[in-house]
């Protein structure tokens, strides 16, 4: 068992491993199904207290997503609680079906685009976004396993000029088109009711911040690539994604950027 668990309280209810996230932070499922928990060390309790932040801010708003219950901490780590979200993640559905929850999928990232991002005062802006990645390119901490094929024997120090170069340009866009992202709506985030395939919500929110629309867009379409058995079931689903989020004309050439930026950001 993890040497953080001391962190949940178990006073009342058993917790159960289930999972460990992106950051390598063990997740928890409470034995009565109703919560779930995160726990990090001392060096990512800040990082943890943030998507604790973010949880309190977007509960109300019209985004179904997990609610806070309980936060610890102490010179351990800390540990935060949350309500679940009803279903499974997306990312278990074979094609056909994730092809039917799809539609509220893109809606529920359209709400949560849809809000005010003058309101919204957790930042993930692209210069934040580079400045991150340019901390883990230059600690040598970059995950192959994100990288595209192409890019993975590539030196990690010409992946980030490569997107330096094209920076001026995509902070133009990001000015016009800027939005309360999700910051990673991959498969494993939306939570889908596997009878009636609806989505009954979004998790992981660590990453919330305002950014432009295609940061998103990038991740949630790269991911869900390996859900299409066809070429019709991928058109189709990205021809829902875009009628759902308003746009006539997606720009091609903005998502690869994002898909070249994002996999060097973690670490």
């Amino acid at each position: 068992m993890d040497r953080h668990f001391a962190l949940l309280d178990r006073s009342r209810f058993g917790w159960t491993p289930v999972a460990t996230g992106e950051s390598g932070d063990p997740v928890y499922r409470r034995d009565d199904g109703l919560a779930y928990a995160k726990v990090a060390p001392s060096a990512r309790s800040a990082e943890l207290a943030g998507e604790r932040d973010r949880l309190v801010w977007l509960n109300g708003r019209g985004v179904a997503c997990p609610e806070v219950v309980d936060w610890r901490e102490t010179g351990e780590g800390a540990s935060l609680v949350m309500t679940a979200i009803p279903g499974v993640p997306a990312v278990d559905l074979p094609g056909g079906d994730l092809l039917k929850a799809w539609p509220l999928m893109a809606r529920q990232l359209g709400a949560l685009h849809a809000l005010p991002a003058d309101g919204c005062p957790f930042d993930r802006s692209l210069s934040v976004m580079f400045a991150r990645a340019a901390d883990v390119v230059f600690r040598d901490a970059v995950n192959p396993d994100f990288l595209p094929d192409d890019d993975r024997n590539a030196p990690r120090r010409a992946l980030l000029a490569r997107v330096e170069r094209e920076m001026a340009a995509r902070l133009e866009q990001e000015t016009a088109d800027r939005v309360v992202c999700h910051g990673d709506p991959c498969m494993p985030n939306f939570m889908v009711d596997p009878e009636t395939l609806r989505c009954t919500g979004v998790i992981d929110l660590a990453r919330l911040g305002t950014a432009d629309r295609y940061a998103d867009l990038a991740l949630m379409i790269a991911n869900a690539g390996e859900s299409w058995a066809t070429p019709d079931q991928a058109e189709r689903a990205l021809a829902i994604l875009f009628d759902a989020l308003g746009l006539a004309a997606p720009d091609s050439e903005r998502l690869a950027f994002y898909l070249r930026l994002d996999p060097l950001t973690w670490g």
